[in-house]
């Protein structure tokens, strides 16, 4: 177990005990040595956590102390940064907006020793970002769903031609090359995909599909999982 999540882990137990706890029991726990936990706490207290005792009495966290609101285990973090690195591959400026934001609430929140993981720039999503779209705002795009808003698409197929439909976004795909929407067509009266590639105009309609939104996701997964099992003999 590496150090930063021993810390995590330590705060957790004493934070959790009624009575004091020995080293012998945290590094029994932990499946390190007893001489680890020694320095771990040395450690803890460094950075002015509350934990009092000594060896052979044993260790209690001080009352009144607790963690910040944002505390990570050093895998849950790592996944943190990897999904921040992932946004930054979207069309999406807004979203990348907010996740230089997130990583920087993030930082500013968690201890040193986690705080190294987003320093360390050791984890990165490679590949080629998502080009912007062009004529769609995502932005938009997602309130629609948050809000079960319709929106009026001027949409092209992938024969070239040029429909205006009205849809009932449910949910946003992104690929490398483009993202999708996911919506009911009230034209087709089905569920549709529509790559923002082809869009060439999106604005909101004042019109609501309220208390939908939950349903219509549900058929389209039951059709996603339908057509999963036919692909899969």
């Amino acid at each position: 177990m590496r150090k930063a999540s021993r810390l995590f882990e330590i705060i957790q137990i004493l934070r959790l005990a009624k009575k004091p706890v020995t080293a012998a029991v945290i590094a029994e726990r932990l499946e390190v040595t007893v001489r680890s936990v020694y320095r771990d706490i040395v450690a803890l207290q460094a950075m002015r956590v509350p934990i009092e005792g000594g060896r052979g009495i044993g260790y209690i966290m001080r009352p009144g102390f607790d963690l910040p609101p944002l505390m990570f285990s050093i895998e849950e973090m790592e996944a943190i940064v990897l999904s921040l690195a992932l946004v930054e591959r979207t069309g999406d400026d807004e979203l990348k907006l907010a996740a230089k934001r997130v990583s920087a609430k993030i930082a500013g929140a968690v201890p040193p020793p986690l705080r190294q993981t987003f320093e360390a720039n050791a984890l990165h999503a490679w590949g080629f970002a998502a080009p912007m779209a062009g004529a769609i705002d995502l932005a938009l795009v997602r309130r629609a769903i948050r809000d079960e808003e319709k929106l009026d698409l001027s949409y092209r197929d992938e024969l070239g031609r040029a429909t205006e439909r009205i849809i009932r976004p449910i949910a946003l795909i992104y690929y490398a090359e483009t993202a999708n929407i996911v919506a009911w067509c009230e034209l087709r009266q089905a569920i549709r995909n529509f790559r923002s590639d082809r869009i060439e105009g999106c604005d909101a309609t004042g019109l609501w599909f309220k208390g939908e939104g939950d349903r219509l996701r549900q058929i389209w997964v039951s059709g996603w999982q339908v057509n999963a099992q036919v692909a899969g003999g």
